[in-house]
């Protein structure tokens, strides 16, 4: 089943607008906004797979109608409650009851740019062998959804389920979404970029040869003959 956040291919939403000269930040708070969720992330008390999973879960109302950083904050709000780092009377009122045991955590000013300039790689030892090799058929799973958890985090695309494509590149092992986001461990897996073509995922492509590509875990792909 299709759930609000993955709107990729779906129809009926219109075009998507682009400003070429469109600032990186509309408005002061969407910058704090950005800032803080990468603070409170640094607390280490949840990954970027969770915090992705955190947005998805917002109910579908809230989802359509609140703007792409009203989404994050939402989500933060109830991360920060969900992990204990907050009650929610100090949310409501905005400051803490007592100091945190995580406050030797935070993220100073002085050590942002250091953070920042690390990022957060996901690239692991390989445990497995890769499955499939440059040029190998594929189909994406289908259903498009967390075979390990119910209802749970996936980077599979909805438009993608069931369509043939192809490998381009395999970028070795990299840390599991579906497993990450939910405490499952990294369950690192190879990653593939495949490509498909666009007749094959819209039924009808702008012009001839125009084709899709998508990075795409191994247990999210099968073999075709």
């Amino acid at each position: 089943m299709s759930r609000v956040h993955d709107m990729g291919g779906r129809r009926g939403d219109g075009p998507v607008p682009f400003d070429p000269d469109e600032p990186v930040f509309k408005e002061a708070w969407h910058a704090r906004a950005l800032a803080v969720t990468l603070a409170a992330g640094g607390l280490g008390q949840w990954t970027l797979d969770t915090s992705r999973h955190a947005r998805e879960l917002l109910g579908p109302k809230d989802y359509t109608r609140f703007s792409y950083y009203e989404k994050w904050l939402a989500a933060l709000a109830d991360l920060l409650v969900s992990k204990g780092v907050v009650t929610r009377a100090e949310l409501a009122e905005g400051k803490s009851s007592e100091v945190s045991a995580l406050a030797g955590r935070c993220l100073t000013a002085d050590r942002v740019a250091n953070v920042l300039a690390q990022g957060g790689p996901t690239e692991r030892e390989a445990r497995q062998m890769p499955g499939f090799r440059t040029g190998a058929r594929v189909r994406a799973r289908r259903p498009a959804r967390n075979v390990l958890v119910a209802g749970g985090h996936t980077r599979l695309p909805g438009y993608l389920a069931g369509v043939p494509g192809r490998i381009l590149a395999c970028h070795g092992a990299h840390v599991l979404p579906d497993a990450n986001a939910h405490g499952l461990g990294e369950a690192p897996e190879p990653l593939y970029t495949v490509v498909f073509r666009a007749e094959d995922v819209w039924g009808v492509a702008e012009r001839p040869g125009d084709e899709v590509t998508a990075d795409l875990w191994e247990s999210y792909l099968e073999a075709v003959a």
